[in-house]
């Protein structure tokens, strides 16, 4: 069997981060999701392994909704989510996150994902129905050692689990 490479990216779906809100002012934050504009895909398949690739642009990490807090998400608030989130991440020093399997099972993905240069193990749960792939996983924040974010000296933070979901139609043809 030849092998099939197929590049996905964003014109297929949806690739979503959600985050959460902990500490005593967790009331004043949002919880938000965020979208990744700036990605691609390369699922290559052999007939025996088939192995994933995902690469995501830092930069193209976007505010698309918050959620819950005192006040509705200014655009002023969604600037200033945007300066924190490639702070945190060091977009200058790191720009991609990347993730790479390193086995494939019936609904489970493993594999590395790197960010801020430091690899750690992950896996990620989907589901093939049709052309339609669907999945999550959950990213802890401190195992990468990032910092979760957080203000008001630490009344309000950003929970340190980050929920990453897709939704993907893959495409009809290799390469396509």
């Amino acid at each position: 069997m030849a092998t099939r490479e197929y590049e996905i990216g964003p014109e297929h779906g949806r690739l979503a981060l959600r985050t959460g809100r902990s500490g005593l002012g967790r009331r004043a934050g949002h919880d938000l999701t965020l979208e990744a504009t700036r990605w691609r895909a390369t699922v290559t398949d052999d007939g025996q392994a088939p192995a994933v690739e995902v690469v995501v642009e830092v930069g193209g990490i976007e505010v698309r909704e918050g959620t819950g807090g005192v006040l509705p998400l200014s655009d002023q608030d969604r600037a200033e989510i945007t300066r924190n989130l490639r702070k945190v991440l060091q977009a200058d020093r790191h720009p991609t996150i990347v993730y790479r399997t390193t086995g494939v099972a019936e609904h489970e993905l493993t594999g590395g994902l790197t960010v801020l240069g430091r690899t750690e193990p992950l896996t990620v749960t989907a589901e093939l129905t049709g052309d339609r792939v669907t999945g999550s996983a959950t990213v802890r924040q401190t195992r990468w050692g990032i910092k979760p974010f957080s203000a008001f000296f630490g009344a309000l933070r950003l929970a340190d689990d980050v929920r990453v979901e897709f939704d993907l139609t893959l495409p009809e043809k290799p390469g396509s």
